[in-house]
């Protein structure tokens, strides 16, 4: 079958059902089917796409994921999250908008430990809100800054969105992504941290709050031992002392902890905790097997391989090809949830970007932050939902508030690509690149 009949078909049913309203799981895993009865008879069909499915979540690096998102939720509910709230209002000041900034720092301090877009959005959001509104925030401008900061998390290292990639792009370190998404995070952190800043001046945002020395040392050794958790866990990948998936064990056992020192836990909870984690993690691994079948059917029919000489056939310019990846990326993100986004679109544009001197961890960098991006844009952005849901606010209100802080991140998004040392020096400089 040619490749490019075969792209029409697979796409084109997965975007008749995605519109149709079918569940993006679903949508993923019929069209895969569909495309290959086109080639195959149907016992074949059911027999290797079933295989793919379970040969897709067979991975022991993927066993970190529901171990990582089990942590996020102890975090969320165990009184660690509000001891980073706590250091991030310190942290931020009084300087216009201090609030806001509040919001962010606390987006990459609760993030970077959950790892988590969504729990970020729920957990820092739902705290602040309140308090941005009783000093007078508009309610709008608030959810937009929580919505643009909570995919922080999903960059700075602990992040399943970095294992999901390593366990797709095949032979890329996870130690190295991880070190490579703090430029990216910090600096997508900081271009959040700006544009609310220039509002918040605008509009006379100030923050009430006086916190003496002495209250702000308290405040942060409270939050010291929640911060150890990135050193511990971080610091063992790169050491060399456990994997990715042994270091998320880790997490799981040292959130715990912490919540019952903390006395944050009762067995209610917890049991609330592993329903939640339950919940999440059969969603993301049927993803997971879904995606797998169709980037089976993908490599099957050879789509990524007509894309990448189509592309490279138009124009050997690697400007305007990386260009155009950044919009489909960008346009993609729209539609998907970042985790089949990663599965489906690696074999296609990883190819492409090594073509052209792009390295996998670079391309990894770049193919998170896009998706990032994705979460906080309709018409399906999880985060956008669970932030305005949190906060009270309508859609309609926040979109337009929300339109600088894109438009920021998309500027960030271009740097990024363009500029590999941002993505690359880190691990560069720890001989993590190979």
């Amino acid at each position: 079958m040619d490749p490019l009949l075969a792209a029409g078909a697979l796409f084109g049913i997965f975007l008749v059902l995605l519109f149709l309203g079918v569940p993006i799981s679903a949508s993923i895993l019929v069209s895969a089917f569909s495309t290959a009865l086109l080639i195959l008879p149907w016992t074949a069909t059911t027999y290797v796409v079933g295989q793919q499915m379970n040969l897709g979540v067979e991975s022991f690096s993927l066993l970190a994921v529901p171990l990582f998102i089990l942590a996020g939720n102890i975090m969320n509910n165990g009184g660690i999250a509000q001891r980073l709230i706590d250091l991030a209002l310190v942290i931020a000041g009084r300087v216009p908008g201090s609030l806001a900034h509040t919001n962010v720092l606390a987006n990459m301090l609760f993030g970077s430990l959950s790892g988590s877009a969504v729990a970020s959005a729920a957990a820092i959001g739902g705290t602040l809100h309140e308090r941005q509104r009783a000093e007078g925030y508009d309610p709008a401008y608030s959810t937009s800054v929580n919505i643009a900061s909570a995919s922080v998390g999903l960059l700075i290292p602990p992040t399943t969105a970095a294992i999901i990639y390593a366990t797709v792009a095949g032979g890329v370190s996870v130690s190295a992504l991880f070190m490579a998404g703090y430029v990216p995070g910090i600096l997508m952190g900081l271009v959040v941290m700006v544009v609310a800043f220039i509002v918040a001046r605008r509009r006379g945002y100030r923050s009430t709050q006086r916190v003496t020395p002495r209250e702000a040392l308290v405040v942060l050794l409270r939050a010291v031992p929640s911060l150890l958790l990135v050193i511990v866990v971080v610091g063992g990948i790169i050491a060399g002392a456990f994997t990715a998936t042994e270091g998320a064990a880790v997490a799981v056992v040292y959130c715990l902890v912490l919540s019952f020192l903390y006395r944050a836990l009762d067995r209610e909870a917890l049991v609330q905790i592993a329903r939640r984690t339950v919940s999440s993690t059969g969603v993301v691994m049927l993803l997971i097997a879904a995606s797998s079948a169709m980037a089976w059917v993908m490599a099957f029919t050879g789509i990524p391989g007509a894309i990448t000489s189509a592309l490279l056939g138009a124009t050997s310019n690697a400007i305007l090809i990386f260009a155009l990846m950044l919009v489909i990326l960008l346009i993609v993100g729209m539609f998907l949830d970042i985790t089949p986004a990663i599965l489906i679109f690696t074999p296609i544009f990883l190819p492409i970007a090594t073509d052209l001197g792009m390295h996998p961890v670079h391309f990894g960098m770049v193919l998170i932050l896009a998706m990032c991006i994705g979460t906080m844009t309709p018409p399906v952005g999880s985060v956008l939902f669970v932030a305005t849901g949190v906060s009270g606010t309508t859609i309609e209100s926040v979109v337009p508030r929300l339109i600088p802080q894109v438009l920021a991140l998309v500027g960030l998004l271009v740097l990024i690509t363009y500029v590999p040392v941002l993505s690359l020096g880190i691990p560069g400089m720890l001989g993590l690149l190979g």
